[in-house]
């Protein structure tokens, strides 16, 4: 009876302990719009490889690629709410947060990935993140979605007046309704996870994304035509719930921190690596690529000043910062 009792006593206090170690393990969902396979998607499945690598399991990272958990906008909403752990999604997003953000969504701001690297990977990247605390938002680094070009489904773009009359979907903000309204095209903010259908639908011309997203996203299968504006270029914020990042232990934040900075080199890497031969994809598919001449690039720009200008106003001593940091290093 003694013996009896005494396994009884044994096996309660190691599922006592069992219980203890699992309500010490944390499970992250991680969000993103991006298909299987983008390279937003890869930088993901890298933070999870070494987060759940250098915590011992402690630390599990699902990730929901494709718009699984809803749109941007549900995402941070659900990050504030503590529902869901992460997201990665465009920095500009985050206006409607912090209307400093907005800056992240001026055209033709950066002139390549490696300037953006060196201003949201420095001073000024960690300043903005910052900004997000009071939120319920904590920035852990920058992924990169890239330069956004222009396709449709009615006509090529040789020339800006091309633009003119299109039906665009665009990112829900109001940088990018103006920039739309600018070229005389028609600007329709809608989720990505809509997007595929809309344009399937005709119900919008066309829309502007990077070369992987549209490729991840088979809009080869609906748009026709392809312009390489590089109008726009959209570093991704990586970050995570305020109220799931108190309940975590120095030791986590700081695995949670260095995987987050790990993955972002990474990502970058393989999103530049791969751009050629994405490019190369959406053509075998079918996709007419034309490319505008200098001449044109400079008439874009020119429609372009008016919007920068109007939402720069509100913004100006955050712009004037961004624009001192990108003059140091085009010296």
């Amino acid at each position: 009876m003694k013996r009896v009792f005494i396994k009884s006593l044994i096996a309660t206090v190691a599922l006592a302990a069992l219980g203890v170690a699992s309500a010490q393990d944390k499970t992250i969902k991680f969000a993103n719009q991006n298909a299987a396979g983008h390279p937003i998607i890869q930088g993901m499945e890298k933070f999870k490889e070494i987060v759940e690598k250098n915590s011992g399991g402690k630390l599990k990272v699902n990730v929901f690629p494709a718009g699984a958990l809803g749109s941007d906008q549900a995402n941070v909403s659900a990050i504030q709410g503590g529902t869901l752990e992460m997201a990665s999604m465009n920095s500009g997003i985050f206006a409607s947060q912090v209307r400093d953000f907005s800056v992240f969504d001026f055209p033709f701001m950066f002139a390549s990935g490696q300037e953006a690297d060196a201003v949201v990977d420095g001073a000024f990247g960690k300043k903005m993140h910052a900004k997000l605390e009071e939120k319920g938002l904590v920035g852990l680094g920058f992924y990169e979605l890239g330069f956004r070009h222009v396709t449709n489904g009615r006509r090529a773009i040789n020339k800006v007046s091309d633009i003119d009359g299109l039906k665009l979907r665009v990112i829900p903000n109001p940088i990018n309704v103006d920039w739309v309204k600018a070229l005389g095209a028609n600007p329709t903010p809608l989720p990505f996870p809509e997007l595929y259908a809309a344009l399937e639908q005709k119900a919008v011309d066309g829309q502007e994304n990077p070369v992987a997203t549209i490729n991840g996203a088979k809009l080869f299968e609906v748009q026709k035509h392809m312009v390489l504006t590089g109008h726009q270029y959209n570093p991704q914020s990586v970050v995570i719930s305020k109220k799931f990042w108190d309940t975590l232990s120095a030791a986590e934040k700081k695995i949670l921190s260095d995987a987050a900075a790990e993955s972002s080199k990474f990502q970058r890497t393989q999103a530049r690596a791969q751009e050629a031969s994405l490019l190369e994809n959406l053509k075998k598919n079918g996709m007419q690529v034309t490319t505008l001449p200098a001449a044109e690039v400079a008439i874009l720009r020119d429609k372009m000043k008016p919007v920068i200008a109007k939402h720069g106003e509100a913004i100006a001593a955050t712009v004037a910062e961004l624009q001192a940091e990108l003059t140091k290093l085009r010296k």
